[in-house]
């Protein structure tokens, strides 16, 4: 309620809250919510390799693995490159680790066939390696 200028006491406080500012609080959080709510969730992109980045994403580890298989379906163990037999004993070792088990980074080239991610995908969970991450690039 607005400030009554007849009141015999001009000093007395006023014991109303104003909840005008409140209200144009809670209208711009709707407005915020309403416009993040259908970009958060487009979750089926049809270019998966590409993704915005996302700056709340910690940045990977050093302990963590990393496994790539280029266009020709070739596999790479970080910068070495690799058969399918050695790259199941790597990770057969990372098994065998005590403690906590690093994340996996599976990086996919765009053209290559999406059989050839879900293998690697496949060994990892024949192994009960549970820690994946599918990385995309950042546009």
């Amino acid at each position: 309620m607005a400030r009554d200028f007849k009141r015999t006491n001009k000093l007395a406080v006023i014991s109303d809250l104003n909840v005008t500012p409140l209200i144009d609080l809670a209208f711009s959080l709707l407005i915020i919510f309403m416009i993040t709510t259908p970009v958060i969730e487009q979750y089926n992109r049809i270019d998966l390799p590409e993704q915005p980045t996302d700056s709340d994403q910690p940045p990977p580890e050093i302990e963590d693995k990393f496994i790539t298989i280029d266009a020709e379906g070739i596999y790479h163990w970080g910068k070495d490159r690799i058969s399918k037999e050695e790259l199941g004993a790597r990770l057969d070792a990372l098994t065998n680790l005590d403690g906590d088990q690093p994340t996996i980074h599976i990086r996919g080239d765009r053209s290559l066939p999406y059989q050839k991610v879900v293998d690697v995908v496949n060994m990892l969970k024949e192994r009960n390696l549970r820690k994946l991450s599918l990385d995309t690039k950042a546009s």
